[in-house]
């Protein structure tokens, strides 16, 4: 209530300060990103507060009037005419250079300052100000695409973005059917991993006894969820989505859960893109889940393999004799699945295949390719388990042939984990994965099917 009526006080104040600068000469400002930029240059001259709030919200919302081009030529003209102060920059060097000191740092570091990102700052006083620049943001990266005309500009935006959206400000909240509709609505919008078909199949991600879903929020975005995690308690690790999935399932038992599995995971702004909440997601909600089932002892995700075979069929250096590249011809078949000759067949390539995808493979630059990959193994998780058939609908088939992944997180060890990765490019995984590598894997399949 407190937010509400505080926003409410900043709408009041701001509109009334909109009304005075329609009378005067903020009315007679030009409708395109000449004239934006004008307004953000007047807004930028030292307003008073209330003026400044009023005039922030009249950016923002000249911007939304503007098109694709007029948005790009707004973008431009910010990175051009709101750079730093270069004569006051060129002051706060010389007088580093002539008498180095913690003061004249200080003020070079504030001289170096793009004149833009304190435009940034007065436009996030408006009412609804945040939400409007993270939409603000995901033009930006839209328009970006690989190109760096732009890119000073989003790392002032970025930069701003990661300190009010920092942990210290994120706040959990369960989602379950008594979460008001507007918010539920937009977990069936968001959900990025496995669809969500109608508000039935979301009540039974959500409302059973042995569901979870959990969303972080942010205080100037109350209605926005920014990341949210889907929870499945079940006695053992899965490998399997469509059983956790299933209409027809029969409930668990809380008394017989052991297994936590977070088995989708989704952002939903994209203009917080490069800023990480999922750690912190994951993090917080298995301690939510130890304090309310003790007897919780596994901690394990169902993960896709988004890029799997992307990787298979553009890398001209896999690990394939021909013997093995004339049975991947059988995925061309989008019902190779159906045939259990053919699945075993294709097991005795893929699994190996897969086991070289993560452990072995890496980008030019020396990343591993898959992101989900990176962003638990990041967080200190170890890969515990590869998947057969995992995932059998249309985009599992797709993007991964069916393989889904388990990774574990293992409290004692997350801090190990997370220093073998991240120092040392260090894959954590299990000895199952670790034998399903070429000639091991193809041995064990062997013995499997006599």
């Amino acid at each position: 209530m407190a937010n509400a009526f505080f926003s409410d006080l900043l709408a009041t104040i701001s509109e009334r300060g909109r009304t005075l600068l329609r009378r005067g000469d903020a009315s007679n400002t030009k409708r395109d990103a000449d004239g934006l930029l004008e307004l953000c240059g007047a807004l930028l001259s030292g307003r008073g507060e209330a003026s400044g709030t009023a005039m922030a919200r009249e950016v923002l919302d000249l911007y939304q009037e503007l098109d694709a081009a007029g948005r790009r030529a707004f973008f431009e003209g910010l990175v051009r005419f709101f750079g730093p102060d270069r004569e006051r920059l060129s002051r706060a060097i010389e007088q580093w250079r002539a008498k180095p000191s913690d003061e004249d740092a200080s003020a070079l570091h504030f001289a170096s300052e793009p004149r833009r990102q304190e435009l940034i700052r007065r436009l996030n006083r408006a009412p609804g100000g945040t939400g409007d620049l993270v939409k603000m943001r995901a033009d930006l990266l839209g328009m970006m695409n690989g190109h760096t005309d732009l890119a000073a500009l989003d790392r002032d935006v970025s930069h701003l973005l990661s300190s009010w959206f920092n942990r210290g400000f994120l706040v959990l909240r369960r989602i379950d059917w008594s979460t008001p509709a507007n918010i539920l609505e937009k977990i069936i919008r968001y959900e990025a991993v496995h669809e969500i078909s109608d508000w039935d199949d979301l009540r039974r991600r959500i409302d059973p006894v042995d569901r979870r879903c959990y969303a972080f929020f942010h205080p100037a975005m109350v209605d926005e969820p920014l990341i949210f995690v889907e929870v499945a308690l079940t006695e053992t690790i899965p490998g399997a989505i469509a059983p956790l999935l299933a209409v027809d399932r029969q409930h668990l038992p809380i008394e017989k859960a052991r297994t936590a599995v977070f088995y989708s995971i989704s952002n939903t702004q994209r203009g917080l893109g490069g800023i990480s909440f999922g750690s912190f997601l994951i993090k917080q909600v298995v301690e939510e889940l130890r304090r309310e089932l003790p007897k919780l002892d596994s901690f394990v995700t169902l993960s896709p393999v988004p890029g799997f075979m992307q990787w298979v069929k553009q890398d001209k250096d896999l690990p394939l004799s021909d013997e093995d590249r004339e049975v991947l011809k059988r995925l061309d078949d989008p019902k190779w699945f159906e045939s259990p000759e053919t699945a075993a067949l294709l097991r005795g390539v893929l699994e190996p295949l897969a086991a070289h995808y993560f452990l072995r493979a890496r980008t030019p630059k020396g990343r591993l390719i898959d992101s989900v990959a990176r962003f638990h193994l990041g967080n200190g998780a170890r890969l515990e388990r590869i998947n057969w058939m995992g995932d059998l609908s249309p985009k599992g088939v797709r993007e991964s042939a069916g393989v889904m992944v388990n990774y574990l997180y293992r409290l004692d060890d997350i801090e190990k984990n997370h220093e073998a990765y991240a120092n040392d490019g260090e894959v954590v995984a299990s000895s199952a994965v670790k034998k399903l590598l070429k000639g091991e894997g193809r041995r064990l399949l062997d013995m499997r099917l006599s």
